[in-house]
């Protein structure tokens, strides 16, 4: 199936035979050092290069890892969701709208935002490889993308504080599928689903509170 669009910017999957690129880490530092005034979506998508789609949920889960004002989880969520669903639906090339991939992130910000999550993603890499890799068919792989679009969406929710774990699932599960690395891919599925009923909680909590106040 021809899954390529009109105008799409970005790569496709990492060749398994190619050689094996930067780290991510050291790829997200090099971008935060020298980005202009403010780093683009379609700037941190052409700064993966040939990454798989694991690469790509990981860096789209980066800027809902740290507070950001109301209403920017909606946009900033959004390209997860984006991915998780080309996935689902066995996309080959990773394609984001231009109203996405044109949203920009102050320079300032997005090296907070590095900053953050690097020396948990170089730990990371020290200790995640290729191993137990349990998603070895297009059924599977499509279960994959499912549950990544159920915590894209829930990041996506304005939840009072339900949206750090969630993305943090996604970051993990980037990780684990960018590396083949069962062993995490597990440790992103347990805290993927605490994130979820942990999100079902607070919305039943703040409906419950609802109730009682009118």
């Amino acid at each position: 199936m021809n899954t390529h669009r009109p105008g799409s910017e970005f790569p496709s999957q990492v060749d398994p035979t190619s050689q094996k690129p930067e780290k991510l880490s050291e790829l997200l530092k090099d971008l935060a050092e020298n980005a202009g005034p403010s780093v683009s979506i379609r700037e941190i998508a052409e700064a993966l290069e040939d990454r798989s789609f694991g690469a790509f949920l990981l860096a789209f889960s980066i800027p809902n890892l740290i507070p950001l004002p109301p209403g920017a989880t909606l946009v900033l969520g959004l390209p997860m969701v984006f991915v998780a669903w080309q996935i689902l639906i066995g996309y080959e090339k990773v394609w984001l709208p231009r109203i996405i991939s044109d949203y920009s992130i102050e320079r300032s910000r997005f090296q907070a935002m590095v900053a953050k999550v690097t020396p948990w993603l170089q730990h990371s890499e020290d200790w995640v490889r290729p191993r137990n890799w349990p998603i070895n068919g297009t059924f599977r792989e499509r279960l994959f993308g499912l549950f990544a679009l159920a915590l894209s969406l829930t990041c996506v929710m304005p939840i009072p504080f339900g949206n750090w774990l969630p993305a943090f699932a996604v970051a993990v599960l980037g990780v684990a599928h960018t590396e083949r690395d069962g062993n995490c891919l597990a440790i992103g599925v347990a805290v993927g689903i605490s994130s979820i009923f942990l999100a079902l909680a607070v919305v039943f909590a703040f409906g419950a509170l609802l109730t009682v106040i009118f």
